[in-house]
């Protein structure tokens, strides 16, 4: 069957519109499953969070009966080929860890996940390129396109992992610098009332759940370490690296400061939630700023041959018909 029998045989209305129709039908089975498979996201994370207090309890008594520290070590498939191959070492990365941290991901089971897809992925994008244009269609390119193409799909296996975990870290980043002026806000007002900074970090962390579930993991997780870490210094660093975000690091470098010198942390929270404010209204400026040039390719390729086509439409109708 060439491709114009196959056109004749299934492009025409009746198949369209069985496919428009399914299309549609399949989208409000997914639209009304999704909230019920979505799962509560803040409870797994505030989860995660209270097995990492645990931890780190376990940890602090540990280092009181001078017994060293708890080792964690992760176990699976992907974590024994990560060790027998050292992998870790074969495809090293020094910041992949900062990196994952700041993506929420912790701990050795997401590092040798890491590395086992980084090592894995190339072969799996090599053979389907390879499969793909000996198989299915070359485009008619020459032999060295085709090695080329090869080549390109084991490149883009090896970084697949890192752009997945840039792209996990900048939503994790634009949430929690969405809510973050907000929390500085509960901050001082529990700071001024006469709570202590642990008690503050765990009282913001829970109420702002619902506005970012990622920041509040990260007060939680700092409120636990706040209790358990050796120095509360150590405990601010932590958070600003996790998060990476400037208006955390400025608040958590103040708050170090006025651990070290008894300054006031109300007078510091609150320039640092206008400052915060600011920077993220600064963001929101910035984008409507960019809007108008994203909007140009849009509005050529499909405002402009419906307005020609409505000025010129009429004008050409009439001199086909004086003609």
């Amino acid at each position: 069957m060439n491709i114009e029998q196959f056109a004749e045989t299934y492009i025409n209305m009746p198949t369209l519109a069985s496919l428009l129709a399914a299309f549609a039908m399949f989208a409000t089975v997914i639209s009304i499953a999704m909230p019920v498979l979505k799962g509560d996201k803040l409870e797994t994370r505030l989860k995660a969070v209270s097995e990492r207090r645990e931890q780190l309890r376990r940890q602090s008594r540990a280092r009181l009966d001078d017994k060293g520290s708890i080792r964690r070590e992760s176990k699976g498939v992907m974590s024994d080929v990560t060790k027998k191959l050292d992998l870790v070492r074969l495809l090293e990365d020094p910041n992949i860890e900062t990196k994952m941290a700041q993506a929420g991901m912790r701990g050795p089971g997401p590092i040798s996940a890491f590395y086992f897809f980084r090592f894995s992925l190339p072969f799996a994008g090599a053979a389907l390129a390879f499969f793909y244009i000996f198989f299915v269609n070359d485009h008619g390119f020459q032999p060295t396109m085709k090695y080329g193409s090869i080549l390109f799909g084991a490149a883009a296996g090896f970084y697949a992992p890192n752009l997945y975990v840039e792209q996990v870290k900048g939503k994790r980043q634009e949430s929690i610098m969405r809510a973050f002026p907000d929390a500085l806000d509960m901050m001082l007002i529990c700071v001024e009332s006469g709570m202590s900074i642990e008690m503050a970090f765990a009282k913001v962390g829970s109420e702002i759940g619902s506005s970012s579930a990622e920041l509040a993991e990260e007060l939680t997780l700092t409120t636990a370490e706040l209790s358990y870490l050796p120095e509360r210094r150590q405990a601010y660093e932590n958070l600003a690296k996790r998060t990476g975000h400037e208006g955390v690091k400025s608040v958590c470098m103040a708050l170090v400061q006025g651990e070290r010198y008894g300054t006031p942390l109300g007078d510091a929270l609150r320039t640092m939630a206008k400052e915060n404010r600011d920077m993220r209204m600064s963001e929101a400026e910035k984008k409507a700023a960019a809007l108008p040039a994203k909007l140009t390719v849009p509005m050529i390729v499909f405002f402009l041959p419906v307005l020609f086509l409505v000025v010129l439409g009429p004008a050409y109708i009439k001199y086909q018909e004086m003609n």
